[in-house]
């Protein structure tokens, strides 16, 4: 089905705006290149108008926080089948990309820049290399979409090939353009399924039922928290919320602690809620996580703001440790992303490993 927007101007007659479209790609571009807001906040660029080794030329390069790279194609007018399969081309090139060309690709974008040192200042966090570029995402920016390219771009989504479309959209206000966005499939979805910890097809495996959990950033949660009121968490942008979504009651989650360690293991017992919603049981009953938690402060300041919002699913957990006990050994799996459902001999691997350290119940 074709999505459409549509404006009005507030007032006592609402006026609606009328449609009109931008003078050129190119405007769209530089605009994105200015404020890549545009397209994401949780995004960085990386990349411009860079040729690729069999002749064609990607619009947009960006990189998310877990060092994957985001392809992003810019179409104006209505967007024929064709590009799909154009995207898909440019993403075969993309997965062969190696952190050295990756840096002369930054270089050349920012004019002799560094890219270790943006990514730091970017996401408060040195670049590993080991996970550069160890997934993709395919992105279409577009006025329209045909419904045969819809229905490609759905059924390759659904069978876990991590490709969405923006929809760009401008309307005239006075002397002014308005630009508004929205997404064909929920980005949290797409990104979900590029977070499966490998881009090399023959790595992969089936799902084993497990879930990856990553309880990072111990300025803005606790993990004594955590475990004593029974939750996982996570917030300070819709790229690390919106994977909790993933998670359903029932469902098996491993904790990890990033540059520490597996903390804990656990079911899941309710479904994401923002922190405005979630509360915990204490010795005083039950009560706001924003009235108890040691950052509940900054948790009650973010709660009108969605975005950058921290929620919690409700765990009950099955076996933990203290973050300074948490297990780290070389050959386990890890990962950014809040949750994933990876699907490398690695998290077998892993799995089986916790297994053998964590207590579980009898089956």
């Amino acid at each position: 089905m074709p999505i459409q927007h549509a404006i009005w101007q507030v007032g006592p007659q609402p006026v609606p705006l009328a449609n009109c479209k931008l003078p050129s790609e190119q405007l769209l571009e530089d605009m994105i290149v200015k404020d890549p807001r545009i397209l994401s906040s949780e995004w960085m660029l990386i990349g411009r108008q860079e040729i690729t080794s069999f002749g064609g030329r990607i619009d947009l390069l960006a990189i998310a926080p877990d060092g994957s790279l985001v392809l992003i194609e810019l179409k104006r007018d209505r967007t024929p089948r064709e590009i799909v399969a154009q995207a898909l081309d440019y993403a075969s090139w993309l997965q062969g990309l190696t952190a050295d060309k990756l840096v002369q690709i930054y270089t050349r974008f920012s004019n002799g820049g560094s890219l270790e040192v943006a990514f730091q200042i970017r996401f408060g966090t040195p670049i590993d290399e080991d996970s550069l570029n160890h997934t993709h995402q395919i992105i279409i920016a577009a006025a329209e979409l045909d419904p045969s390219t819809e229905r490609i771009v759905g059924y390759l989504n659904q069978r876990d090939i991590p490709i969405n479309v923006i929809f760009f959209q401008v309307f005239q206000h006075g002397e002014h353009q308005l630009l508004s966005r929205t997404w064909l499939i929920d980005p949290g979805e797409t990104q979900s399924n590029a977070a499966v910890g490998t881009s090399h097809a023959g790595e992969k495996e089936p799902w084993n039922g497990e879930f990856y959990v990553s309880f990072g950033n111990a300025t803005s949660r606790s993990w004594d928290d955590a475990r004593k009121y029974g939750y996982i968490s996570a917030g300070g942008g819709t790229w690390y919320s919106q994977t909790l979504k993933m998670l359903s009651p029932g469902d098996r989650v491993w904790v990890n602690i990033p540059k520490r360690g597996y903390v804990g293991v656990g079911i899941v017992e309710q479904a994401v809620q923002p922190a405005s919603e979630f509360t915990v049981m204490t010795e005083h009953g039950e009560q706001s996580v924003m009235d108890v938690a040691q950052h509940g402060a900054k948790y009650k300041a973010l709660a009108d703001t969605p975005e950058l919002s921290e929620y919690f699913v409700k765990v009950k957990w099955l076996d933990t440790r203290d973050a300074g006990n948490a297990l780290y050994e070389v050959g386990l799996f890890g990962n950014q992303n809040t949750v994933c459902q990876p699907t490398t001999p690695k998290w077998r691997h892993t799995v089986e490993r916790l297994k053998e350290v964590f207590s579980l119940p009898a089956a």
